[in-house]
């Protein structure tokens, strides 16, 4: 038996135990984390370069790609360094930092992609007083406000669990350090209080989706008395993404936390993490670059910047990204 002030590290659950399986989970890792850091980097490069993109929605995306690639940077590469290195550990202060990362990054980008909901209501539903309502001071609070949820939901999570005494080892059931997991090494009911918390964290998230479900029945009222088929297409264009990124985001989510005990095996809880955790941040760029052409436009001429050996302007000077995205007519003079 120990408690938690003679704890010094704790010991992740680890995919498998042969090395040839561990080498496929580290190659799986890989890819899903480079998937992540590409397309997470391609969109950032994008808006930020391309002054066409400095619009609300922009904005909230490239804040959303910011904590997507945050998220999948805090559980990937530990967990793909393990299976490397043939290792289960992870320090007490790592846990600890891991778990208020992950909580700050995730709730901020649930707290964004509710704020993104409701650019989306008001560009569909109030485009006459959209530029009042979603100007230059509004985003930035909002999005300010978005990630600041997040790191006091860290906080007060991060420094609650780890208040509580543990005494039942140091062994996680998880491939990161995740707080119901720690919360089974307490002792006794010391852990009611982080259950309360984690209740009351939940009932506001609660809250954020049904604002999403309110939003989005808003919208398609709207767009369904928009008379022109190709007005319709422009509102599904600009919302649909963001549907989609919601409806994946929170249905493993609901997955992974409320499926039945029955369903319930350390098999499938681990492949269901990885879905919630791991998918999202790099499915979220395909998802939106799918049907955005403007988006698809300045991510086609970033990876046109990018497979060039040498962009040369007229001056002989080489064109940065941003030169290259906002000015077309150095760009069809360069020569390679």
């Amino acid at each position: 038996m120990s408690n938690s002030s003679s704890l010094t590290e704790f010991l992740l659950l680890a995919f498998a135990d042969t090395r040839e399986l561990q080498l496929l989970h580290f190659s799986l890792f890989l890819g899903i984390y480079l998937a992540a850091l590409l397309g997470n980097g391609l969109i950032i490069t994008a808006v930020a370069c391309n002054h066409h993109l400095h619009t609300p929605m922009y904005f909230f995306l490239l804040s959303l790609s910011l904590l997507d690639l945050g998220c999948i940077s805090v559980i990937v590469p530990k967990s793909m360094a393990n299976s490397l290195w043939n290792s289960r550990a992870i320090s007490y202060l790592g846990c600890a930092a891991q778990v208020f990362l992950f909580f700050f990054l995730f709730g901020g980008e649930y707290s964004v992609l509710t704020v993104m909901a409701y650019d989306c209501y008001v560009a569909i539903c109030k485009p006459l007083h959209y530029g009042t309502i979603m100007g230059s001071r509004a985003c930035v609070k909002m999005a300010a406000a978005a990630w600041a949820s997040g790191f006091l939901t860290a906080v007060l999570h991060t420094g609650n669990t780890f208040s509580i005494p543990l005494c039942q080892g140091n062994v996680v059931d998880q491939f990161f350090c995740e707080i119901p997991q720690i919360l089974k090494l307490s002792c006794s009911d010391s852990y009611l209080r982080e259950v309360g918390l984690l209740v009351v964290s939940a009932s506001l998230d609660f809250g954020c989706f049904v604002f999403i479900v309110l939003a989005y029945v808003q919208i398609f009222t709207a767009v369904l008395r928009i008379p022109s088929e190709q007005g319709r297409h422009k509102a599904f264009s600009m919302c649909l993404p963001h549907l989609a990124v919601v409806s994946l985001f929170l249905s493993t989510i609901l997955f992974a936390y409320l499926k039945p005990p029955s369903l319930s095996s350390p098999a499938l809880d681990l492949v269901v993490t990885v879905l919630h955790a791991a998918v999202p941040p790099a499915a979220n760029p395909l998802i939106y670059s799918m049907r955005n052409k403007e988006l698809k436009d300045s991510l086609r001429k970033v990876i046109s910047w990018t497979c060039q050996y040498k962009i040369v302007s007229n001056t002989g000077s080489e064109l940065t990204p941003s030169q290259y995205l906002c000015n077309e007519a150095d760009s069809s003079k360069c020569s390679a």
